[in-house]
């Protein structure tokens, strides 16, 4: 198991709490909070270890595009690159209003 944490820059609050998703093969959950700052904080926790890498860029991918001031938790049990990005596109849509 890997764990690691990751910052961003960030300009606006998140409107509210979101969890999408569930921890099980091949899956992921996403817990997104809305904080007060200028930082996205994430925090991931794989059962694959060794893709530290593969995660940085999707998550720099997905930060290049959302810049939420959010507390962003990943829950990852073999998700596919593909997958993390949805997840983390659908966690923002139902955080909106």
């Amino acid at each position: 198991m890997e764990e690691f944490e990751l910052n961003y820059p960030a300009k606006r609050k998140a409107p509210k709490r979101v969890h999408i998703g569930v921890v099980g093969s091949g899956d992921l959950e996403v817990l997104l909070e809305p904080i007060d700052g200028t930082t996205a904080t994430v925090r991931v926790r794989t059962s694959v270890d060794g893709f530290k890498t593969t995660w940085k860029a999707v998550l720099d991918r997905f930060f290049g595009q959302y810049d939420g001031a959010v507390r962003i938790e990943i829950n990852d049990a073999g998700a596919t690159p593909g997958a993390v990005y949805l997840r983390l596109q659908q966690a923002v849509e139902a955080s909106q209003p």
